[in-house]
């Protein structure tokens, strides 16, 4: 099962963490794994690319899939990171729906 994580500061999203395998269908064949994957790279180049915010990115494949990206302190509060984030939460919260056997939202607003 893959848990999504979302991270929230003073309200605001501020990151998200991919944890674990969706196990949907055959390797090559698991279309929550590559829904969730196109969400993520999707989100990440966005922020870096259209949002041109600092964020930090952390991944590793090997370990039971794991994909951390948080934005700078500096850049919570950019509108188009707030954006593009939300539209990710809203991507896999509707991914959810339709395979919470395989997929777990965790809100984190400690």
């Amino acid at each position: 099962m893959i848990k999504a994580s979302f991270f929230y500061s003073e309200g605001q999203l501020n990151g998200f963490e991919l944890k674990g395998h969706a196990d949907s269908g055959e390797y090559g064949q698991d279309i929550v794994c590559a829904a969730v994957s196109a969400l993520a790279i999707s989100t990440i180049n966005g922020l870096e690319q259209l949002a041109k915010v600092q964020l930090y990115v952390d991944a590793n494949e090997q370990n039971g899939g794991f994909l951390q990206a948080r934005l700078a302190d500096s850049a919570i509060n950019d509108e188009a990171a707030q954006l593009l984030l939300a539209n990710f939460r809203l991507g896999i919260g509707d991914v959810t729906k339709n395979y919470s056997d395989y997929i777990e939202i965790i809100e984190d607003k400690s």
